[in-house]
């Protein structure tokens, strides 16, 4: 039933636009023209990653419940979210390397559902665990879920839409991090009404159920082609060939000789560094330093998200026609203010305020990073975006809890955020040696 609805829509659009009109509309606006199926697999994805969002949100905002619960110090509880990424970097890796296995296009919707389902199971899990060693192994068990399902998300996506839209594509779809960094703490507030964390972990990752079984509506071999035919008779880039292709291990790694994904890595790094050394701690920051209570915390912790939307769907559009590192460069500056800005955290209006401009800028790296990515490794997009989430998220998200814990227990803080910004400032090394992957026009 849904396919015939998006047939229909189809036939009316092709019968209400010429091709030379849907060219000059992509050209033109901020809102490109697309087959009604590439706009039902930005939904599906778009999902995914709000879904991922919440689930990676969870512990930082029940942080200081659990510590109380498991009675953890900072640094203990900095090794616990770093379990997380310990499968980040190994799902991230695994999975991208086995989606481009697999197969590109339509297959590569095998490879996604079973990433997101060891996300789904290990994420109601922890609900029902009654150790410390069971909550710290299923941490590393839902970390391999979100960090095997991002970059075979983002790389599904990728090809779906026509080249021109890339970054418009990967940037909307991304607005489900912001969108779930809001969205998740007010839902877990929600719960915390009625129950305690552990209820939290056991009904949030239900999401994912219903996001599978879109995905496996959508995502076939006859609705690839109708895009790509599509895509042809608008005299548009088609993203990948017409036949899936199976990537050899050879070819997967290959992207680690390409400068741009060395770079990307490495860029990402840093933001990741600063973006967990953020989120990781700031309901302790507002219960501790502001004086809230947990469930206000959650709230606000949240903010970020009511204006990340915009930046998502701004700089991924903005880096379509003004380039990759032209985007980048307003984000990472942004990005250092709004760090610099968080030292001032006093009061739940300053909080408030903070997060809200932090949020412009937040998530918008990611998918510009990832659509130069694509850009630069067409043929392996998963193993190149697994290798950068893997090697980037993953290290960087191992290693920033516990240190920002400790810099947060011995100096405060003031000095976790200076440290913070010291990291953006290296990451401009890596962004300008970035190659522009945009034919911009002067």
């Amino acid at each position: 039933m849904m396919s015939d609805s998006l047939n229909e829509q189809l036939s009316a659009d092709e019968k209400n636009s010429t091709p030379q009109q849907i060219t000059a509309t992509n050209k033109s606006s901020w809102l490109p023209r697309a087959h009604p199926l590439s706009w039902a697999m930005l939904v599906i994805t778009t999902l995914a990653i709000l879904m991922n969002s919440i689930d990676r949100i969870i512990l930082p905002t029940l942080l200081p419940a659990i510590m109380k619960d498991f009675n953890l110090s900072e640094v203990q509880a900095g090794w616990i979210n770093s379990l997380s990424f310990f499968g980040t970097l190994s799902g991230a890796v695994v999975f991208g390397l086995l989606s481009d296995y697999i197969g590109s296009g339509y297959r590569r919707c095998y490879s996604w559902c079973l990433a997101v389902l060891v996300e789904i199971i290990s994420g109601v899990a922890t609900a029902f665990c009654k150790t410390l060693g069971a909550f710290q192994a299923l941490r590393v068990f839902m970390g391999m879920g979100t960090g095997g399902s991002e970059p075979i998300n983002v790389a599904l996506l990728g090809e779906w839409w026509q080249k021109e839209n890339r970054g418009f594509a990967i940037g909307v779809h991304h607005t489900g991090f912001p969108l779930g960094q809001f969205l998740g703490p007010v839902l877990i507030a929600a719960i915390l009404m009625f129950g305690d964390w552990r209820h939290a972990f056991l009904f949030i990752p239900l999401i994912g159920l219903e996001i599978v079984v879109l995905q496996l509506l959508i995502g076939t071999k006859k609705n690839h082609e109708r895009v790509f035919h599509w895509i042809d008779e608008n005299r548009l880039t088609r993203p990948i060939e017409a036949k899936p292709q199976k990537s050899s291990l050879k070819n997967s790694f290959s992207c680690l000789k390409n400068r741009n994904c060395l770079m990307a890595i490495a860029l990402v790094f840093g933001f990741i560094w600063a973006e967990m050394g953020i989120a990781n701690f700031l309901t302790l920051q507002l219960t501790r330093e502001v004086g809230l209570d947990l469930s206000t915390a959650a709230i606000i912790s949240g903010a970020s998200g009511i204006t990340g939307w915009i930046g998502q769907i701004a700089w991924g559009s903005f880096s379509d026609k003004r380039g990759r590192k032209t985007s980048l460069t307003f984000i990472i500056a942004g990005w250092i203010l709004a760090c610099t800005l968080c030292i001032f955290i006093h009061s739940a209006t300053l909080a408030w305020a903070i997060l809200i401009f932090w949020g412009v800028f937040r998530n918008s790296p990611y998918p510009v990073a990832y659509a130069l990515l694509i850009d630069s490794s067409p043929h392996a997009a998963a193993s190149s975006l697994g290798l950068m989430i893997g090697l980037a998220v993953g290290i960087a998200g191992i290693l920033v809890a516990p240190v920002s814990g400790w810099i947060i227990h011995t100096w405060g803080f003031s000095v976790h955020y200076l440290v913070i910004v010291g990291m953006l400032l290296l990451s401009c090394i890596p962004l300008a040696l970035l190659k522009e992957t945009v034919n911009v026009k002067k």
